[in-house]
């Protein structure tokens, strides 16, 4: 039995479609000057002999470095364990191969089929057989709610004649622009409706998050909702649902509201557009909230049955151990698509959409970088589901609108290009043609 010391070990683990790689760093055991080795694990990231590849890998790796044998299946101690960092494809592949999570959409009411029209840019235009992708979301649900934007159309004086408010977000003056005298009063006599600066009757008027004066037209009826909602989850089986609602960026709190009642209804996993992308235009805001409540219920399920093969301290995300005042839990970081890390709580589908390609990239702008020459690298990366391909020429290239498998997010990621081609993709004979891909071998059966 090797003597090690206790938050020393420290694991990263690559999760792909086909193979899983861990590393592993700890003390030397036979040198006293704080030196340190290293191991690499290498199995399939599905095996029938084992539940989890990377908890299987740490398991593999703390036998080795602790000398100790521990049963396959046993919950893992993890005082030894400095931290975990691990980069997935999960994610990435369920976007690929289609296989996420049914979910519901709710949209402002007129809007049902703004995700499915787009922004209308043909990528192919001189494609005689042109193939939309279809959408993540599978049902829509159109919300009787309304806002607008006061003085939303151009006006080059815009700022002169904006609404303003006090501290306390109260009308102190209406908007000026154009159609100020029919829309608020006639301004030979200096007349304003009452109603606009606080009375009854007509639509409110608050300042949103932006500073943007926002009229509240119509609001969510909760009696209205709550029973489509409830029909959704109990009759028709969806758990997870993406809510995307007009200006909902400056505005929130309708979107708020439908959410806590898609909580009460019992949905388990509800996708703010406010809360995920809080920024303006609904197309990009929509679709990436479709796409966080398609892929996250498929990565959270995947990382509950990671923390599941060890003990309860490391979920504690390398807070104090309750048990002992006197040492941390270890930390879990997750590698996210703009090549940072994240903790469990903010870890989500839509950061994940290239967690393990970026963990690729950050690796060999790392190790093959050459400060002097200065040469560019091009990165490719070959998996057996997916191949990935980017470049770094001395810093990260990054991007905040990308298209995977059809799917346009806009999320903070590193400039990756991913095709659903790899070492194990299935070949199939399709309309006199073969394809490769986007359906993988995996792990089982594996490529053959």
């Amino acid at each position: 039995m090797h003597n090690i010391p206790d938050r020393s070990i420290r694991i990263c683990a690559d999760r792909g479609g086909t193979f899983c790689d861990v590393h592993a760093s700890y003390p030397d055991p036979n040198a006293g000057d704080g030196a340190r080795k290293e191991m690499v694990v290498k199995l399939l990231s599905k095996d029938p002999n084992y539940q989890d590849a990377p908890t299987e890998g740490i398991r593999r790796v703390l036998e080795a470095v602790t000398g100790e044998k521990i049963p396959r299946g046993q919950k893992l101690n993890t005082d030894k364990i400095d931290y975990v960092r691990l980069s997935t494809t999960v994610a990435t592949n369920a976007l690929l191969e289609r296989k996420g999570e049914k979910h519901a959409l709710l949209i402002t009411k007129g809007f049902k089929d703004l995700l499915l029209i787009g922004n209308q840019s043909r990528p192919k235009i001189f494609d005689l057989n042109i193939r939309r992708p279809s959408p993540l979301y599978s049902t829509v649900l159109e919300i009787d709610e309304r806002v607008t934007l006061v003085g939303y159309t151009s006006d080059p004086q815009a700022a002169d004649h904006a609404v303003e408010f006090d501290h306390d977000g109260k009308v102190t003056r209406e908007y000026r622009g154009p159609q100020w005298d029919v829309e608020v009063g006639s301004l030979a006599n200096n007349s304003v409706k009452k109603s606009r600066l606080g009375g009854e009757g007509e639509p409110e008027i608050v300042r949103g998050l932006s500073g943007e004066a926002v009229q509240i037209l119509k609001k969510p009826d909760p009696a209205t909702i709550l029973p489509l909602l409830k029909d959704l989850y109990d009759n028709q089986g969806y758990t997870s649902i993406a809510i995307v609602l007009a200006h909902s960026y400056t505005y929130p709190t309708h979107e708020l509201l439908l959410g806590k009642m898609a909580e009460k209804a019992g949905f388990k996993h509800i996708s703010l557009s406010s809360q995920l992308l809080p920024m303006i235009k609904m197309v990009p805001r929509g679709v990436s909230s479709t796409a966080d409540a398609y892929l996250t219920p498929v990565l959270k399920a995947y990382l509950d049955g990671f923390f599941q093969g060890f003990d309860d301290r490391l979920r504690g995300g390398g807070k104090t151990d309750e048990s002992n005042k006197a040492k941390h839990n270890p930390r879990v970081e997750f590698m996210t698509s703009d090549g940072g890390l994240l903790d469990l709580d903010h870890f989500s589908g839509l950061k994940s959409i290239l967690s393990g390609p970026a963990g690729g990239v950050v690796g060999y702008a790392l190790t093959t970088w050459d400060e002097e020459e200065r040469a560019p690298v091009i990165g490719l990366d070959i998996g057996g589901t997916s191949t990935d391909v980017s470049r770094y020429a001395g810093r990260y290239e990054t991007t905040y609108e990308t298209t995977t498998a059809g799917v346009t997010v806009q999320s903070v990621q590193l400039d990756i290009n991913t095709v659903a081609a790899g070492g194990g993709s299935c070949l199939a004979f399709q309309n006199g043609l073969c394809l490769a891909g986007p359906a993988s071998a995996g792990a089982d059966p594996g490529p053959g």
